[in-house]
């Protein structure tokens, strides 16, 4: 029997059978694996999972550390100023309502001492001046006369008499005076720095119109504030910069402005709106030489120094620190922090000089 199914399975049909079914089988296997691939694709991607970046705790900033050291503290106040001629003045016609006749100069040209710069139209004036000399001819005879009648006058009438001719004789004086200052002359040899008028120009009086200087003499001048001005004194050190120059300057205090002088009130002579810039209303400073080359007008600035010490203990005005009138800095060492009292002295916008708690060497901590 076994003999037979050995003998039967090896036969043509059973081998025929056989492939058939492992051609089956390979279809089927084939057929299942595409379906479960297909299936994993039409199903939705699983989303990433989202990547945080790692988080880092805030670190707690450290407050600078300053060492006590010692340098050369210096208190300034800082002034503007310009250069100015030692010699100038302002000129101006006394009479007022008159027409500029004709104007001789033009601003910058250089005047001789006594040099006619302008003139009025003073010919209403002149007219005048012709009639009342004619008059007082006249005058002349007649008080002639009365002296030789002296003897036989009232002496209150001859008295009368003779004050009305002086009267007349003065009148005639004072408007020879008034057509003399129709003119305008330069005080002394010097440039025409500044010129405010033209033909046919109304004058006012004592409103400057030109400025003289002598621009071969100048000086260095600034102006400050009142409450500037009670903290400097003559011989101060000074340190200046003009314009253009590229060397700084040291010098002195050499005067200081007329305490008569008010920068912001006019002269009591001149009209109104018409301020003088004087050189007496600024702070000079003298230095050994000024460069060649300079003009008046140029802007400058200047320090003055009016406190200075040497090997001032110091600290940074950042770690100074107070508490209602309490001044202290926080001290740092090897035992930790600890606050200290201190007594200040001079400040500076970067610089505290410390008086008394404090040595060199030490360490503090800043706000």
């Amino acid at each position: 029997m076994f003999m037979k199914w050995l003998t039967a399975d090896s036969s043509p049909k059973s081998a025929q059978r056989r492939r058939s079914n492992w051609r089956k089988g390979t279809l089927l296997v084939i057929s299942i694996t595409m379906l479960l691939t297909t299936a994993c694709s039409i199903l939705p991607k699983e989303e990433e999972e989202e990547v945080l970046p790692p988080i880092t705790p805030p670190t707690i900033s450290k407050k600078p550390e300053y060492e006590v050291t010692k340098a050369t503290l210096e208190t300034k106040v800082s002034a503007n100023g310009k250069l100015m001629s030692q010699q100038e003045e302002n000129l101006y016609f006394t009479l007022d309502g008159k027409r500029i006749k004709d104007v001789l100069v033009k601003n910058g040209d250089s005047v001789k001492a006594g040099q006619t710069l302008a003139m009025l139209d003073v010919e209403d004036m002149q007219k005048d001046l012709r009639s009342k000399r004619l008059q007082l001819r006249k005058e002349e005879m007649q008080m002639k006369e009365t002296l030789r009648n002296k003897d036989e006058m009232d002496p209150i009438q001859f008295e009368e008499a003779q004050i009305l001719f002086e009267e007349r004789r003065q009148e005639i004086a004072d408007l020879e005076n008034d057509i003399a200052k129709a003119e305008l002359k330069a005080p002394y040899a010097g440039t025409l720095v500044s010129l405010n008028m033209k033909k046919g120009d109304a004058t006012k009086s004592y409103e400057t119109v030109a400025i003289v200087a002598d621009t071969s003499r100048l000086a260095i001048a600034v102006q400050l504030s009142k409450e500037d001005l009670k903290r400097i004194a003559l011989d101060m050190e000074t340190v200046v910069s003009i314009n253009n120059v590229d060397k700084k300057l040291k010098g002195k205090v050499k005067s200081l402005p007329n305490p008569s002088t008010d920068n912001n009130n006019n002269n009591g002579q001149q009209g109104q709106g018409n301020q003088q810039d004087r050189i007496d209303q600024y702070v000079l400073i003298q230095v050994d030489q000024l460069p060649e080359g300079l003009k008046r007008g140029t802007p400058l600035n200047a320090q003055i120094i009016i406190q200075r010490k040497k090997d001032a203990v110091v600290i940074p005005t950042a770690a100074l620190r107070t508490l209602g009138l309490r001044t202290y800095v926080q001290v740092v060492d090897e035992n930790g922090k600890r606050e200290v009292d201190v007594e200040v002295g001079q400040q500076t916008p970067t610089q505290v000089e410390i008086l008394h708690g404090l040595e060199v060497g030490q360490k503090v901590v800043g706000r």
